[in-house]
């Protein structure tokens, strides 16, 4: 027996250990996942609530097309009713008024069917189909801001990610400069002047980390926050080594680049769908001048609960009456009188009643609108200001999308200039901090002018990498314009 207990307590351990191994591991996981560009952008996508909003649009205009094909279907409506009338009522057997309860029941099915309405309902079912079309466009016109957005916090994480490693490389440097300088002072060589000012650049230097430390966990958060990510300490992205991209849209004439544009930007086709919606709001504005005519059907039936008169009871009361006299011996010729009784019933069935009272009435219905206080003419005159105005947003969209255009275009191209340019620099910022280095190893240099170059070439490695990537992201943009995909940056 105790050895079956050992056994169960040993299993239990075992399987306890294994239950907090896969927890370790699954935590270590989760606090391990390093997001791609593609996977942020697909999480943007699928959980930003702005593209929510217009995915909850879509289904609006999706049910106003519902409405719209509605609008041709006849419409049919039941209606019953069951009142009770308590007061002063006559009552049908004494014909008298009394305080009496009484009790009826009524159905009834209406049905209305449209014949003409002015083109409206053929015109609403058409802008509702615009309007699924214009609604799609806003989406995906959403989900390109947002992919450009997370692209362009994603870049801003790599930018202080190089910032943080040039600025720990040349804390390194600085550090290996101040151990010189300690062991040259000892030596006489230098002053001591000279490695407190060394000391003071590294002091320097460690609040530049800090500082670059900070600028990362806030493009971090940015990024984080973008895709609705609460855990902001363990988010990070994959640290992947860009190369500054090969591309030919910048050989590509710019008229190319406007019409490629033209054809890839949602911003553009919803001015257009803009331009077609307000046309149909006006031929539906102009529609409701028009006459309308439509078929209508009504049946309905009734049904009391009353008691009803069957007939009447004749009962001689004893009495008679003189109607004349007999000719020649002048006696009187009597008549009995009678009194009359009705005889009472309870009402008839419901069925039978509601068979015996039932109607019908159908007919046509023409309306034909005459004066309306200026309503109709003015909403007229409001659609037609709004479709000029269409139109003028429609040009305006096509101007901006041009001037976007040449200004991502120079952009670019000011861009990969500026990176060319600072790769020059560098090599040149680097060969005199190297001979400066030598002169300081000598004697030759103090450490302020060695500090100064070492400066210099720090900035010079500061904006190799900022121009790096503000070309790659401006380029993006261009290449976004073009119809290539933002996540692509290979």
């Amino acid at each position: 027996m105790k050895k079956r207990i050992m056994i169960n307590l040993k299993r239990q351990m075992k399987h306890s250990l294994i239950v907090c191994m896969l927890f370790f591991v699954m935590s270590s996981f989760a606090q391990d996942k390093k997001w791609t560009l593609r996977e942020c952008v697909d999480h943007a996508l699928e959980n930003n609530i702005s593209i929510k909003q217009s995915g909850l649009d879509l289904e609006l205009s999706e049910l106003s097309k519902k409405g719209a094909i509605g609008n041709f279907l006849p419409t049919l409506s039941a209606s019953g009713s069951h009142s009770w009338n308590i007061g002063l009522n006559q009552n049908i057997t004494t014909g008298l008024l009394e305080n009496q309860t009484t009790q009826f029941t009524s159905i009834g099915l209406s049905s209305n069917v449209p014949i003409y309405s002015g083109l409206r309902n053929i015109n609403q079912l058409h802008r509702a189909n615009l309007e699924i079309l214009a609604s799609q466009y806003r989406l995906s016109d959403m989900k390109d801001d947002i992919s450009l957005l997370v692209a362009n916090s994603f870049l801003q994480i790599l930018f202080n990610k190089e910032q943080l490693k040039v600025q720990k490389a040349q804390y390194e440097v600085t550090n290996q400069e101040l151990k010189r300088g300690i062991e040259l002072v000892e030596a006489g060589v230098l002053p001591e002047g000279d490695v407190l000012e060394l000391k003071a650049t590294l002091a320097s230097q460690e609040q530049q980390i800090v500082n670059a430390e900070n600028s990362i966990l806030l493009s971090k958060i940015n990024l984080a926050q973008t895709l609705l990510i609460d855990d902001y300490q363990n988010f990070d992205i994959v640290e992947v080594e860009y190369n500054v991209p090969l591309t030919t849209v910048l050989s590509q004439p710019s008229k190319v680049i406007i019409e490629k544009a033209k054809e890839n930007r949602y911003d553009l086709k919803i001015a257009e769908a803009s331009v077609k919606l307000a046309d149909y709001d006006l031929k539906l504005a102009k529609g409701s001048l028009q006459p309308t005519l439509s078929a209508f059907y009504g049946y309905n039936t009734r049904a009391s609960y009353s008691d009803r008169i069957l007939g009447v009871d004749r009962i001689p009361d004893g009495t008679n009456t003189t109607i004349g006299f007999v000719e020649g011996t002048g006696e009187a010729v009597l008549s009995p009188n009678f009194t009359s009784t009705s005889i009472i019933g309870g009402p008839d069935a419901l069925l039978d009643q509601f068979s015996i009272n039932d109607g019908h009435s159908f007919g046509l219905s023409l309306n034909i609108p005459i004066f309306n206080g200026f309503s109709l003419k003015n909403n007229v005159k409001r659609n037609s200001i709004n479709l000029e105005r269409s139109k003028n947003q429609l040009e305006q969209a096509n101007l901006d999308l041009e001037t976007e255009v040449y200004q991502a275009l120079n952009d670019s191209k000011g861009a990969l200039k500026a990176y060319e340019a600072a790769l020059k620099t560098i090599d040149a910022r680097e060969e005199a901090f190297n001979y400066s280095r030598e002169r300081y190893n000598i004697g030759l240099l103090n450490s302020f002018d060695l500090s100064q170059s070492q400066a210099r070439f720090e900035q010079a490695q500061s904006d190799v990498v900022r121009t790096k990537y503000d070309y790659i992201f401006k380029l993006k943009v261009l290449e976004f314009y073009f119809g290539i995909p933002i996540t692509n940056l290979d």
